[in-house]
């Protein structure tokens, strides 16, 4: 990765896409890995270490249960992130064992390698918000995160295309919320 935009991307395609070897072009191989949970709506470990547990945890673990998974992050880092890159993000996938479809939304902290590599070190994911919608929606829920541009999208477009279920209510709220965060330096 030269960029933290390369990164970034990588990190979605292997993620979303179940790809683990990909972890590994994006992340620093004793990366640091937070999460921060703020729903019961979906649990992960508080924390991993070392690109294999992040591997394991994100992309195997996570494939075991999900499928149709489309991360969007809702900003662009650019040359001024190089050491930081701090956005929100949303999440549509489905349930691989009863078909529930998860939507939900929080904020990554991306911090990088100093290096010409720009590999990630350390990365935080909080997660704000997570709504569960019955496996009956799922086309609707699809053919709403199919028109957004992946991985990178606005917050303005996410709420533009969203069906107007109750059930992401509390999404388009938060996605209401969403404003650009200043990077640590």
């Amino acid at each position: 990765m030269s960029s933290p935009y390369e990164a970034v991307s990588t990190y979605f395609y292997a993620k979303d896409g179940n790809r683990p070897a990909l972890m590994r072009r994006a992340f620093a191989p004793d990366v640091a890995l937070e999460m921060i949970v703020k729903t019961e709506a979906i649990s992960f470990p508080s924390s991993a270490r070392g690109v294999e547990a992040v591997e394991e945890i994100l992309c195997r673990r996570f494939a075991n249960d999900f499928e149709n998974v489309y991360t969007f992050c809702l900003a662009r880092p650019t040359e001024a992130n190089r050491r930081h890159f701090p956005c929100h993000w949303l999440v549509g996938m489905s349930e691989k064992n009863n078909g529930a479809i998860r939507v939900g939304s929080g904020r990554y902290d991306w911090y990088f390698s100093s290096g010409d590599r720009c590999l990630i070190e350390k990365l935080i994911i909080t997660i704000d918000v997570m709504q569960v919608l019955p496996a009956d929606e799922l086309d609707a829920i699809m053919g709403w995160i199919h028109v957004l541009p992946y991985p990178w999208c606005t917050a303005e477009d996410a709420i533009s295309a969203m069906p107007r279920f109750e059930w992401l209510f509390p999404i388009e709220r938060y996605l209401k919320s969403v404003r650009q965060i200043s990077p640590e330096y």
